[in-house]
This record gives structure tokens, sequence and C-alpha cells, in this order.
């Protein structure tokens, strides 16, 4: 039975990635509701306080683009970017991953990659170069971000296992470890294709008048939009909360107290929460935003799908494998006992069916734990749960494809061999192997 049960998780999984959108939070409900209903299951767990912190996360997130401080955020980029358009291959990754782990979502990239793509093709460098690796870049993030569910997942978990890393600590590892995989895929990425003025379908366009005025009048730049003070003051309240979050994390005698009896502090995932709301409701109160613009941006909207994806997922997910466990330890336990590392590869083929970073930690997480793997060796692998790159039908991918008006960014013809494949698959396992190997000589 375990293989049809297997099937169905897959098949809705499946279908819910053909929908989009919400399809795979709605088809994985829907495969709960069977597996309990067709097959006598226990439902598992829903996971509830990852979703909290995406909805805390949002909630912040949306509030600091209302203000225009995402805006104010994006223009700095923009300079940065203007100044040293030479370096775009390096600093467009660099910038889309900075954002990232700052604000905590990767959807600040569709603001900042037409500017890339502007950067890179005024100073003649293939647009394809800088475009894929900081659309990768932009998810990679999210494994290192101290305001993203997945490392917050990690946290939480350490903490409910009395496991005495903190924050400080994973952070130490996944931010050093994902640079490295950054810059080593940007290096390639240097190398990656025809120069622009011998690429054969950018010639074809510019051969053509209509779409050679298209490419030519298009201009992306934020710089001359007038922002109000309050964007920056918004942006100086957010990274205060940041750095609180940091500090608590790394700082757990500064915590509330939560059981007088045992001594025991509040944990990490209510401190993140908490201050995420409260980072929200000063932005709110002090830079004057209409509570009712946050619920329009895109940045709401983009983190609403988002928990009604993990929710139906890692539901659907946790259902499966709770309930045939004593069938699937067995089965890789020895494997994964002799060698912990290979449990990276498991992370990794699952990332790629359910496209987020959060919820293939939360689905495959605690059989790591119970398979024994050490939480060193779980720090080190935990990159390896971004991985849907691999197939690209990423959003952020997409319109990178679209971005890219000279064509040099696209999608093969076979499907797997395209602009993002060879970025996704050296800062992946770059940052395994710089991981694993940071996590040996620090924890």
């Amino acid at each position: 039975m375990i293989w049809i049960e297997l099937a169905i998780t897959l098949l809705a999984l499946y279908l819910g990635a053909r929908i989009g959108g919400l399809g795979m939070g709605i088809t994985g409900g829907l495969g709960v509701a069977v597996l309990c209903f067709g097959f006598g299951l226990s439902p598992g767990s829903a996971p509830i306080s990852v979703m909290l912190i995406i909805l805390a996360a949002v909630s912040a997130a949306s509030a600091l683009e209302a203000a225009r401080g995402m805006e104010w955020l994006v223009q700095l980029s923009e300079r940065l970017l203007r100044r040293y358009p030479k370096a775009v291959t390096f600093l467009g990754p660099l910038v889309t991953y900075g954002m990232t782990l700052s604000v905590g979502t990767g959807h600040t990239v569709y603001v900042i990659q037409p500017i890339i793509a502007d950067v890179a093709r005024k100073t003649g460098i293939r647009p394809e170069r800088p475009l894929a690796a900081s659309s990768v870049a932009s998810q990679l993030g999210i494994t290192a971000s101290p305001l993203s569910a997945a490392i917050a997942w990690l946290v939480t978990s350490f903490e409910d296992r009395g496991i005495p890393y903190t924050l400080g600590d994973i952070l130490t590892v996944t931010v050093l470890s994902t640079l490295c995989g950054l810059l080593a895929a940007a290096t390639l990425q240097t190398f990656v294709g025809k120069d622009l003025d011998k690429d054969p379908e950018y010639l074809r366009r510019m051969a053509d008048p209509k779409l050679r005025a298209e490419i030519e009048g298009h201009d992306a730049s934020l710089l001359g939009r007038e922002l109000p003070a309050a964007a920056k003051r918004s942006v100086g309240i957010f990274f205060l909360g940041l750095l609180c979050i940091v500090f608590l994390g790394m700082v757990p005698e500064a915590r509330p107290v939560a059981d007088a009896a045992t001594g025991k502090v509040v944990g990490m995932g209510s401190i993140i929460q908490m201050s995420l709301l409260s980072t929200a409701a000063a932005i709110v109160l002090l830079c004057q935003v209409d509570a009712k613009a946050m619920v329009a941006g895109p940045v709401f909207k983009a983190g609403m799908s988002a928990v009604v994806a993990i929710f139906g997922i890692a539901w659907l997910a946790d259902t499966f494998v709770t309930n045939n466990l004593e069938i699937i330890k067995p089965a890789i336990e020895e494997m994964v006992t002799q060698y912990q590392w290979l449990f990276a590869f498991a992370f990794f083929l699952v990332s790629i069916i359910v496209n987020s970073q959060a919820a293939t930690a939360r689905m495959l997480g605690p059989l790591a734990f119970q398979l024994g793997v050490a939480p060193a060796t779980l720090i080190g692998i935990y990159p390896s749960i971004y991985a849907y790159y691999f197939i690209p039908n990423y959003p952020s991918d997409l319109a990178t494809v679209n971005f890219d008006r000279t064509g040099t960014t696209r999608i093969g013809k076979y499907l797997l061999n395209h602009s993002f494949m060879l970025p996704g698959l050296i800062c992946t396992w770059v940052s395994v192997g710089v991981g694993l190997l940071l996590a040996s000589l620090i924890l």
C-alpha cells in the first residue's frame, strides 16, 4: 500500500504544480483527504508554526513595501550597479542575495532584475550571466536569512530538542557557505555563452527594427522617483526589528522567561512572530502607512500564496511519512548512518518537487532527526533545501526570462538545459561542501 500512497502524494504535488499559484496547497489538502478517508491514515501535523512565521514576515515586508522603503533599498542597489557596471555579474547576485537576506523573501527580485538586465546590456555584457545567477541567489538567500521560515524552523527544532546551537551558530555557517556558493557561481557565469555582440539571437533581434526599438527604448531605472522621508524611516525600523531577532536568537538569556519553574525562555518561533508583527505595527504607526495598501502589494499576495502552499504540501508529506515511518526509516537508516551528508540529496530531490525551502525542511527535517543526522551536519547541508531551479517553473525564473529582452536568458528545448541550471547546481553544492567544512570546524 505504501507505493499507492506515495503515488497519490506525488500525483497531488504534480497536479498542484500544474495549476500553479495556490495549486500545491489546495491539492495537498486534497491528498490528505484521500489518504485519510480512502486508506485510513491518520492526518499528520499541519505546519502551524511555520505558517505563522511566514504570516508575520509577510506583514512586516508588506508594511515596508507600502511605506516605499523597498523602493529606497532598490534605488540604493541600482546606484551600486550603475556605478560599477562591469562588475554586474558579481554585484547583481550579491544584491538580490542581500535583499533576500535582509527582508526574508525572494520576491524582491522582480524589482531589481530589470535593472540588472538594463545595466548588463548597456555595458555589453551578456545579460544571461548576471540575471540567471541573480535569480538563483535571490532564493538561495532564504537558506541564510534570519527572517525566513526555513531558518526559523531549524532554530525552533533545535530548541525543542535541547540542541545547544543558536541562531548565531546557524547563520555563521549558512551565510558564509552560501556566499561562497554564490561567488563560485558568479565566477563561472562570466564564461557562460557567447559575448552579447556575438550571440545569434541578440543579433537577430537587433536586425528587426521593431525589436531593436523595444530593446533600446527600455529604461528600467528607479533613480528618478521621488520618495517620501517615511521610506527611509521605514527601512530603519525594519532593520531594527531584524537586529532584535538576531540578538535574541544569539543571546537566549535576553528573552522573557516562559516557565518560571524550569527557567525555560520563550522560544524563537514566538520571538520572531512578536518581533515582526511589532515591526509592522511600528512602520504603520510611525510612517503613516495606509494598512489597506499593505494587502494590495505583490509581497502580501505572494506571501499568502506561500502560506497556503506550505499548509497543504507539508501537511500531506507529514501524513504520508508519519504513517509509513516504520517502513521508510529502516530503508535509508543504514545509508544515512554511515554517510550522514547524503541526506542532502533527499532535501535536494524533495525541493525540486515542492518549490519551497520551508516546506522541504518541514517535510524531511523531522526524519533527519529520527535517523540520527548530527545537528552540525544538518546545518552544513541546509542549503540543499533549495533546488527548485532544477525544473524552471518557479515564478522568479520565468520572470527573469521575460526581463531579458536580448533573448540570452532562456528555457532550453529539452527543458533541463536552461540558463539557471549551472548557477543553481554550483550554488547548492559548493554551499553544501563549504557548509560541511565550516560546521566541522566551528560547531
